[in-house]
């Protein structure tokens, strides 16, 4: 993850935690006083001493963290275009199902790791999703459901003090105007609270559909 930082890509929380990258089949010395928690890895010996590639760095992060941070760091990468062809085929190759899963799903247009969060845990519901979309009241959106719903993440820094809030909300009533209904979450909701976000879009979602909308 501090490898991924290192290189401008989005991640999500950095634990506290040691977390060293090794060369070599996993021998152990004992250090009991050591709390690090080494991760193996198989690149060739010549590289041993060189940065991980991002492809490696990404491999590493979907053992180790799960698919959701992977694919968060995954479409950072594709959106700086950090992931060459060869190197997204290599992992497509060196990563379980899941992550191969994640590989075919992800864009290069999210702005923010929020907003490919909030694409990836909405994927079962059958949704159009799209993020850096360009709506007619004149501005450009995080995330547009469907044709009417907007869906802004808001993450610190850039949503702070009450002169960017004053703006947030007259871009919502601008939107408002021209028939769109925005959903306004920030980084502890997207992140932590995601069933409460998750029912606000589904519930909006179930009542455009009755109107017809």
């Amino acid at each position: 993850m501090t490898a991924a930082q290192h290189l401008g890509l989005w991640v999500l929380d950095v634990t506290e935690d040691v977390h060293v990258w090794m060369h070599g089949a996993g021998h152990v010395r004992a250090h009991d006083s050591c709390a690090c928690r080494p991760h193996w890895d198989d690149v060739p010996a010549a590289r041993v001493f060189d940065a991980p590639a991002v492809a490696v760095i990404l491999r590493q992060i979907l053992r180790c963290r799960g698919v959701e941070e992977f694919f968060v760091v995954l479409e950072s990468a594709l959106r700086q275009r950090l992931l060459t062809a060869a190197a997204r085929t290599w992992l497509h190759d060196h990563v379980n199902d899941l992550g191969r899963a994640a590989l075919a799903f992800a864009r290069s247009d999210a702005d923010s790791g929020l907003e490919s969060l909030v694409r990836w845990r909405l994927r079962g519901h059958a949704l159009t999703v799209r993020t850096q979309v360009r709506v007619i009241s004149g501005g450009r959106v995080d995330i547009l459901i469907g044709d009417r719903l907007i869906v802004e993440a808001d993450g610190a820094p850039f949503h702070e003090g009450e002169t960017q809030r004053h703006r947030d909300l007259r871009r919502d009533a601008q939107a408002a105007a021209w028939g769109f209904v925005t959903l306004r979450f920030d980084y502890a909701l997207i992140v932590h609270d995601w069933p409460t976000v998750e029912l606000a879009i589904l519930a909006y979602v179930d009542l455009g559909l009755h109107r017809g909308r």
